[in-house]
């Protein structure tokens, strides 16, 4: 069990670190923050359609299986 929980431990840090430039990549909304830090000057060079739908669905597994990982963490915690 312990190994179990070790790997999920790594496995959840590889993840978190794996998402912060996932979000870092995606584009600013608009107002805010990202038009603070020059994200309203290059909004019109930003990545294609498909290159920003791609980073989204990735972006979206990442998280699922980051959520994965912490809820099969916390049943592990429960059950021991």
């Amino acid at each position: 069990m312990e190994a179990l929980r070790i790997t999920l431990l790594v496995l959840l840090v590889l993840s978190s670190l794996l998402l912060i430039p996932l979000v870092l990549l995606h584009k600013g909304g608009g107002g805010g923050l990202s038009d603070m830090f020059g994200g309203g000057i290059t909004s019109s060079a930003g990545s294609s359609g498909v290159a920003e739908r791609n980073l989204n669905r990735i972006t979206i597994g990442a998280v699922v299986f980051w959520a994965v990982v912490i809820v099969l963490l916390g049943l592990i915690e429960r059950v021991a």
